[in-house]
């Protein structure tokens, strides 16, 4: 069909159908009485020839018609938000913004903490909300608007993405004070594999790397517990004498609150070059410009 037959404010309600659900939401949200969202879904429905939502008990369930319509239709209008946004200007000291961050748990553990000194000081009104980068979707939830920035290693993210890379570290020893190889000045692969180790296994993330690096130099590792994140880690080890491989950031944020010690390794472990990444459709909105430019000057290396 050609654009000029359709009144694109329909597809305000069509996007606001497919992420709400039900009609009394969508009117409530665009300002309108819910027999006008119904009447502009009868509109839609005989301009495209498909019933695109039909009742069910959670609400208006989009056809696979409308769910094949969804993400272009997402696309194009906050692009088109973009652009009529761009020339805005964005106040952090006065902003109530939220922005949604996607990390790992050693991303929370390490961004976080900084993230939140800075805004207190710098936009008290902005929020941050952090979801996990290990979704499946994250790309189209980048794509769609629901998440801001991604933190990480993150190749998959290609076609379509900006980043900025912020530094690149090493994988190091973690252990408690009094552990017996805390006295070493590195840790050699003989005493590596002696040791009891903790082994995190955090799927979805580039950290499975370890795993397959120590495979191929064929160092099997006496593994004494198995974890899915690295969130309790510190009080684990420090209780303990194991040993866990993990990225230099985290273990400088682990080390003083639960009394570790990190130690370099012998071994030859691939590094990981951490980045913000962020979809073409946000790159010249000002706030989001505000908010990597934040994290760049936060964490970036000189």
């Amino acid at each position: 069909m050609n654009l000029t037959d359709l009144d694109l404010n329909l597809l305000l309600v069509f996007d606001r159908l497919v992420k709400d659900g039900r009609v009394s939401r969508v009117a409530e949200s665009l300002g309108l009485s819910q027999p006008a969202v119904s009447n502009a879904l009868r509109r839609l429905r005989d301009a495209l020839g498909d019933e695109l939502f039909v009742r069910s008990p959670t609400g208006m369930a989009p056809t696979p018609y409308a769910q094949q319509l969804a993400g272009p239709v997402a696309q194009a209008l906050q692009t088109l938000q973009g652009a009529l946004n761009v020339r805005a200007a964005f106040d952090p000291a006065r902003s109530e913004r939220c922005f949604t961050l996607a990390m790992t748990d050693v991303g929370e553990i390490y961004f976080l903490p900084v993230l939140m000194d800075a805004l207190a000081r710098q936009a008290p009104g902005v929020t941050l909300q952090a979801v996990t980068v290990a979704d499946a979707a994250l790309g189209e939830d980048m794509a769609a608007g629901r998440v801001d920035i991604a933190l990480g290693s993150l190749p998959k993210l290609q076609a379509g993405f900006f980043q900025q890379a912020l530094f690149r570290q090493h994988y190091v020893a973690l252990m408690r004070a009094g552990h017996p190889l805390a006295a070493r000045t590195q840790i050699t692969a003989a005493q590596y594999r002696q040791a009891a180790h903790v082994r995190v296994v955090s799927a979805g993330t580039a950290h499975g790397q370890v795993d397959e690096a120590l495979h191929k130099l064929g160092m099997v590792r006496t593994v004494q517990l198995t974890v899915p994140h690295y969130v309790a880690l510190g009080h684990v080890l420090g209780s303990a004498d194991l040993v866990a491989t993990v990225p230099q950031r985290l273990a400088e944020r682990l080390v003083d609150p639960h009394h570790l010690v990190a130690r370099p390794l012998s071994l030859r472990l691939p590094t990981s070059t951490i980045a913000q990444l962020w979809h073409a459709h946000l790159h010249r909105d000002p706030g989001h410009q505000w908010l990597r430019g934040l994290i760049a000057q936060c964490f970036g290396a000189p």
